[in-house]
């Protein structure tokens, strides 16, 4: 069981929670964290928050969402939209919501709720407790979250197990903004940073992670044409192909079926 927790705070907007920061006491073991979702690219979107903040919540343990009377049909609405994909668990911190608006939430998908006021040690526990039931013990975390996981074991290497979110990712990079691969990148280091690896080996294994993504994306992007692909990656073909050497990838795999004679080499 991790000692130290990393928690969202994914704003809705109800007034009384603008200000939980400054005025929740502090846990030691659950930081809080301020985090909106990027913004809806159209005002009937507004409810698909959650969807929007999917590849930002990789960097944390949980999410928690203010929920009043005025956005629990917006909230209901995005647990909706993403029918349990999301990385992370998500929590409610309710205000005046009856037990029967709270059961409807949690049969959407919501792992659990504290009431309001915030208590960081109370929702700190209910994580940890949900993490258990979910079968996040001995440092090995659930194969059937999206988050990305990882097992150490004693005197082995580092085992990085990516769920569904981190391989979306993959297959997505060349497409990502900024925000996201932020949001990636730093959440792919602090599962390394739990282990016993250097920095310099951490950063290596990262390196290459991004690069083989990054690989498989241009090959898929241009059919398997490596001259094309290599040409999008702003490389020479010679050092694109030693890239798909050194992490043993096969262009063919990229090729449809109308255009056999592709080119097999660099």
């Amino acid at each position: 069981m991790r000692h130290h927790l990393d928690c969202a705070l994914l704003h809705t907007y109800p007034d009384w929670a603008t200000n939980l920061l400054a005025i929740t006491p502090a846990c030691e073991r659950l930081q809080l964290h301020a985090l909106t979702a990027p913004p809806a690219s159209h005002p009937d979107q507004d409810y698909l928050f959650l969807r929007r903040a999917s590849a930002l919540l990789l960097r944390f343990d949980a999410c928690l969402i203010p929920i009043e009377e005025a956005t629990l049909v917006s909230t209901r609405r995005a647990l909706s939209a993403v029918l349990g994909s999301l990385p992370v668990p998500v929590f409610g911190l309710v205000r005046a919501i009856k037990a029967a608006a709270i059961t409807d939430l949690l049969q959407l998908g919501m792992a659990d709720y504290v009431r309001e006021p915030l208590c960081l040690d109370d929702l700190r526990a209910r994580i940890n407790r949900h993490r258990l039931c979910a079968g996040f013990q001995g440092g090995a975390e659930s194969e059937q979250s999206g988050r990305i996981h990882y097992r150490v074991q004693e005197g082995q290497d580092l085992v990085l197990h990516p769920g569904p979110t981190e391989r979306r990712l993959s297959q997505t990079i060349l497409q990502q903004e900024g925000t996201t691969l932020d949001a990636y990148a730093a959440a792919v280091a602090s599962r390394y940073a739990c282990s016993q690896e250097s920095f310099k080996e951490a950063k290596g294994r990262i390196v290459a992670r991004f690069e083989q993504a990054y690989i498989h994306a241009a090959l898929d992007r241009h059919s398997g044409n490596i001259a094309m692909a290599a040409r999008s990656a702003q490389k020479h073909r010679r050092a694109f192909w030693a890239l798909m050497r050194k992490h043993h990838i096969d262009a063919a795999r990229f090729r449809s079926a109308s255009n056999p004679n592709e080119e097999h080499d660099g």
